[in-house]
């Protein structure tokens, strides 16, 4: 599949604010078999500094600094991307076996399982998450097997619901409501797999905004998407499970960033100096071309 990806965020202040400083994360890093074309990130007004670098995990960060005092912003990211036809497991490794794995892994690369096998910022361990996940992730259940049933699990009990949580909502908070957005239903996955020695990482993304004919729109196609990369074994790899619209991820979804929680991977983040009330609105459309 070929796609054509617009995101546009605004920034309004309410009274300038001094010394802005961002980090955008909104260049996808390209998997294998991805190809990024026709790349713009515009920036207005033209910030005084920008850098563009890799890491420490799978994501590429854009830092902007103004030194002019900042009233509005706008950042227009497009691009071209081509994702190939997912390409499913036809095997499965036992969850014993998974853990033993991963803790043998000696690479400290940004995919390597490593980083994604304990609590980070915001996936926090939480008990009352591992014992709800426990059923699940016990006995002598494949790795594919036991995070599909998981994230049908989430799908089945939590509700969708937008403006319940916010971005600093911890995934605890969300849990006990049973309620959130992708960004929630992504965190309480990763730390149920965590609890268990099973690497769990966040990926930010985007969905195509219209389904084929006869398939469902997927649910959060409006704005960028979130799900959970699970190591699987070096054969394997990493596969995508989407606990919102409870399944693994396919060529439908176009990954940007990979890293241990949201904030690793957020589209956007700063400071400034000021205290004016900021507001933020944003546009996302994704259009299949081929």
């Amino acid at each position: 599949m070929i796609y054509r990806v617009s995101h546009v965020t605004k920034l309004d202040y309410a009274a300038a604010v001094a010394n802005a400083r961002f980090n955008l994360r909104l260049i996808p890093k390209l998997w294998h078999g991805h190809a990024l074309h026709d790349h713009a990130l515009v920036i207005t007004p033209q910030p005084s500094t920008r850098s563009d670098h890799a890491g420490p995990y799978w994501v590429i960060t854009t830092q902007i600094g103004f030194t002019s005092p900042l009233e509005k912003l706008e950042i227009a990211n497009e691009f071209t991307i081509e994702i190939p036809d997912a390409k499913r497991a036809n095997s499965d490794v036992d969850l014993a076996s998974m853990r033993s794995a991963a803790l043998g892994v000696r690479d400290l690369g940004v995919l390597s399982p490593a980083p994604y096998l304990f609590a980070s910022r915001l996936a926090v361990h939480d008990e009352a998450i591992a014992q709800w996940g426990a059923t699940r992730m016990q006995g002598k259940a494949g790795i594919i097997a036991a995070a599909t049933a998981l994230m049908g699990e989430i799908h089945q009990e939590f509700t969708f619901a937008p403006g319940t949580t916010t971005s600093s909502t911890p995934p605890g908070e969300a849990f006990l409501a049973r309620t959130g957005v992708c960004q929630d239903f992504t965190h309480v996955m990763i730390i149920a797999l965590r609890s268990y020695g099973i690497p769990a990482a966040y990926v930010s993304g985007y969905l195509r905004t219209l389904p084929p004919p006869g398939r469902e729109r997927l649910v959060g196609a409006d704005a960028m998407h979130a799900w959970v990369n699970v190591w699987c074994g070096s054969t394997l790899g990493w596969i995508g499970f989407d606990p919102t619209n409870n399944c693994l991820t396919h060529e439908d979804h176009i990954p940007i960033a990979m890293g241990r929680d949201y904030a690793d991977v957020s589209p956007i983040d700063g400071t400034f100096i000021g205290s004016s009330p900021q507001r933020m609105s944003t546009a996302v459309d994704v259009c299949a071309i081929s």
